[in-house]
C-alpha cells in the first residue's frame, strides 16, 4: 500500500526513470524516497540502494524512488511510508524543531542516519533576461519549487530577506524542476529557483541549451539570517562547474541528509550505514556530487537526533 501511494503522489516525477535498478526479489524490503529525476536527491537514493541491494546479499531489496522533496520525504518516513528519505539539512531541524512547514508540530520520531553532499541555493536565468540579482525579479515569472520541496522554502526566505513578495511581486510558478529546466529554455519562466548538489543535470540541460545566468545570493541580509543557523553555510559555485558560469558565484548551502524514524530497527538503519561507509569508494564514484564525501563530513549538519542504530555504527568506528 506505501508503495502505491507514494507512486500515485510522486507520478509527476516519475517519468524519466528508466534507470531505476531492478531490486533484488528476495530479503526485505526497503524504500528510500529522493526527489525529482533530474536531481542529486533521486541519485541519492539510487545509489544508496544499489550498494545496500550489491553488499548485503539478498538480505534486502531496496528500492530508490523519485519523490516531491524534503517535506514530503519526512512526512512519508513519519508515517511509515518511506523508510529513508532525503532531506535538507534545514528542514531536518524544522521537523524535529517543529518550525516552518511543522509550527507547533515537531516531528518527534524524526531520526538523522548521515549526510551526504552540500546543497547550493541557486537562482538561475538566462543570460538574456536582464535579471543580475534578486531585486530584478520583481514582476517576473519565477519558479520556486513545486509545494512540499525544501527548495520551496528557501526560495520563499530569500525572496522575503530581499523584501520581495512572493504572491504579489512576481509571477510565482510551482513546477517540478524538470519542467522548469525545460520552461527557462523554452522561455515560458524568467527564472527558477533550485536548491541542488552540483553538477546537477536539472542546471545542465538548461546551461547546454541556451546562456545562462546563476544570480548571486549574498545579500547583508541573507548573511545574517544564516549566521546562527548551524545547517547553513555561505559557499561559492565555482567557474567551469556548468557552461556559462566563468567567475565564482557566490550563495549559501545546506546539506542533503538521509533520514528515518525512530521506529524503523536499529538493526536494519545499522546494515545500511556499515554497508554506505564500508563501500564509501563505490558512492563516491556513482555522482560527481559525491566525489569528495568523508566519513567526517558525514557526521555534520544531522540536525535532528541520530537513530540508534547509526549511533551503534560509528561508536563502533571511534567516530563518536
Amino acid at each position: 500500500m506505501r508503495k502505491l501511494l507514494l507512486s500515485a503522489l510522486a507520478v509527476a516525477v516519475v517519468a524519466g526513470a528508466s534507470a531505476m535498478p531492478t531490486p533484488a526479489k528476495a530479503g526485505r524490503d526497503l524504500l528510500i524516497g529522493g526527489g525529482s529525476v533530474t536531481g542529486v536527491y533521486y541519485q541519492v537514493a539510487l545509489h544508496v540502494c544499489n550498494l545496500v541491494n550489491k553488499h548485503s546479499v539478498g538480505e534486502y531489496n531496496c528500492v530508490g524512488r523519485p519523490a516531491l522533496g524534503s517535506v514530503f520525504n519526512i512526512n512519508a518516513v513519519n508515517r511509515g511510508l518511506l523508510d529513508f528519505g532525503v532531506a535538507q539539512s534545514d528542514r531536518n531541524w524544522q521537523a524535529a524543531n517543529g518550525s516552518a512547514d511543522w509550527d507547533g508540530a515537531p516531528v518527534e520520531g524524526l531520526r538523522s542516519v548521515f549526510s551526504v553532499h552540500p546543497e547550493t541555493v541557486l537562482l538561475v536565468t538566462r543570460a538574456d533576461s536582464g535579471i543580475d540579482s534578486v531585486d530584478d525579479l520583481a514582476g517576473r515569472a519565477v519558479n520556486i519549487g513545486n509545494p512540499g520541496s525544501g527548495q520551496r522554502g528557501n526560495a520563499e526566505d530569500v525572496l522575503r530577506l530581499y523584501g520581495i513578495d512572493a504572491d504579489d511581486d512576481i509571477d510565482a510558478q510551482g513546477l517540478q524542476q524538470n519542467e522548469a529546466s525545460r520552461a527557462l529554455i523554452d522561455q515560458k519562466i524568467d527564472a527558477f529557483f533550485y536548491t541542488v548538489g552540483n553538477p546537477a543535470a536539472a542546471i545542465e540541460e538548461p546551461a547546454n541549451s541556451t546562456d545562462i545566468r546563476l544570480v548571486p545570493i549574498n545579500s547583508d541580509a541573507i548573511r545574517e539570517f544564516i549566521a546562527d543557523k548551524p545547517y547553513y553555510v555561505m559557499t561559492e559555485i565555482q567557474p567551469g562547474t556548468y557552461q556559462g558560469v566563468d567567475a565564482p558565484v557566490e550563495t549559501y548551502a545546506v546539506k542533503a541528509t538521509v533520514v528515518t524514524s525512530a521506529a524503523l530497527e536499529d538493526q536494519v538503519v545499522y546494515d545500511v550505514v556499515k554497508i554506505i561507509m564500508e563501500n564509501l569508494d563505490e558512492l563516491k564514484a556513482a555522482h560527481a556530487a559525491f566525489k569528495n564525501l568523508e566519513p567526517a563530513d558525514m557526521l555534520e549538519g544531522l540536525s535532528a537526533p541520530l537513530h540508534p542504530g547509526a549511533v551503534q555504527y560509528y561508536e563502533e568506528q571511534g567516530w563518536m
